[in-house]
């Protein structure tokens, strides 16, 4: 539990810089980070792919999480 807010920290700082624009500020990007490596470790899950490559893997899939979360939550609140 402890290492998943750990790379979700780093996911989230790492999305936040992924995606550019009008951002939440720096404790949300962190919040949503740690959200994206559950909701990247349930995606790659439900895309059949796994996470290979330890910590790194680990970094990526929770930063391709964060970058979903922060896309679908700029679309909710354009709408």
């Amino acid at each position: 539990m402890i290492w998943t807010i750990v790379v979700g920290i780093i996911a989230g700082w790492l999305a936040g810089l992924i995606m550019k624009g009008d951002g939440y500020g720096l404790v949300w990007d962190l919040i949503l980070g740690i959200a994206g490596a559950v909701v990247g470790g349930w995606l790659f899950g439900v895309l059949g792919l796994s996470a290979s490559g330890g910590t790194v893997g680990a970094i990526v899939v929770a930063t391709i999480g964060a970058v979903f979360l922060i896309f679908i939550s700029r679309l909710l609140r354009s709408a």
